[in-house]
């Protein structure tokens, strides 16, 4: 139950920094200021709910990391659901927020930080360059995930590299689609602006899910070489010893 509530916590502390940064001050802060929020955001949380859950915040994530044979599927649907939660929770009260504004907030029309593509695309991209878009992001959030918590990695460096790819992602999405890589962040938004936010949200769950399975698939096969040329290079050095041992003892 503690690392349920952990991953609703940190969702919620992401959706509220990232996107409330969109909406409360994106035209201040720009593209720039809204990626290092959602950047720090996962970077402060994977220090504080890591130890507890290993904050994943991240349904993509999670499908990664499930795939990689690191969670069970029980753990994995309730940390999905509590995502969910947390950041429908966090959208609800950026738009409570942005409602007491002079002149109010609707949704509907400034978007609440929602994903979208065509005419609901920053830049008025299609729908093939927003699902393409979502799913090589997507693959580089959760492969980085998937090397950075690995035993090999150097310990306590994981949450500066997974801030930052977050950021880079956020970098790269935010004028193409707002920047999704993960579906619990645009579920949030999407219910409450309802309409065509709703409409489009499938892509924003399909493409990051798709580009988890490919990370994780991916990592797995760069994992096994990995491990396989470090054994063979043992090998290799094993024998090479031993062959000077033994020339060494016969001069």
């Amino acid at each position: 139950m503690k690392s349920y509530l952990a991953e609703m916590v940190g969702t919620f502390v992401l959706v509220f920094c990232g996107v409330g940064s969109a909406v409360f001050s994106g035209d201040r802060i720009g593209v720039l200021g809204v990626s290092l929020a959602f950047g720090f955001a996962l970077l402060v949380m994977v220090y504080t709910i890591g130890p507890i859950s290993g904050c994943h915040i991240n349904p993509a994530v999670t499908l990664g990391l499930l795939l990689h044979r690191r969670i069970s599927a029980s753990l994995a649907a309730g940390y999905v659901i509590a995502q969910i939660l947390g950041a429908v929770i966090a959208a609800s009260f950026i738009l409570l927020i942005a409602k007491g504004a002079p002149g109010g907030y609707n949704p509907r029309i400034a978007g609440l930080g929602a994903n979208g593509f065509g005419l609901h695309s920053p830049g008025h991209h299609s729908l093939l360059s927003a699902l393409v878009t979502e799913l090589i992001l997507t693959f580089f959030l959760v492969f980085t995930v998937l090397g950075a918590t690995s035993v090999k990695a150097f310990a306590g460096f994981a949450g500066i590299a997974i801030g930052l790819a977050l950021t880079l992602v956020n970098l790269v999405g935010i004028p193409i689609t707002n920047a999704s890589a993960n579906p619990a962040r645009s579920i949030g938004p999407a219910v409450l602006v309802g309409g065509w936010a709703l409409k489009q949200l499938w892509l924003f769950i399909l493409a990051p899910l798709l580009g988890a399975a490919l990370a994780a698939a991916a990592y797995g096969a760069v994992s096994v070489t990995v491990r396989a040329t470090t054994l063979s290079e043992v090998d290799r050095l094993l024998s090479n010893q031993e062959g000077r041992e033994e020339h060494r003892k016969a001069a």
